[in-house]
């Protein structure tokens, strides 16, 4: 039996990359449509980073709030991506979490 052919020019054609559905949907890098989702989803990734690690720390909400001295509701709304997290309070729950930042 014979192995069917693959037409490679016709995959590159019909074939798009990431880049090319967010132009579509959200517009061009650096217009501010396409800035904003950058923004939300930067929002939603560290706040499923730092409640998966909370998780693995066995920490509620309320306890890791303690240690930082914020609201339960702070760190419920950083963990659904609902609030732009400042760099100082992301210290902050980093070394709470016992987790360390590296610059490189």
């Amino acid at each position: 039996m014979d192995r069917p052919k693959l037409n490679l020019e016709r995959i590159k054609k019909e074939t798009h990359s990431a880049n090319d559905y967010l132009d579509s949907k959200f517009g061009k890098l650096g217009t501010s449509t396409r800035e904003d989702f950058s923004a939300k989803a930067l929002s939603f990734y560290y706040g499923e980073l730092i409640k998966e690690t909370r998780k693995e720390k066995k920490l509620t909400q309320q306890e890791l709030a303690d240690r930082i001295g914020k609201e339960r509701a702070y760190i419920a709304k950083i963990e659904q991506g609902k609030t732009d997290l400042q760099i100082s309070n992301f210290t902050q729950i980093i070394n709470a979490l016992g987790l360390k930042i590296q610059l490189i």
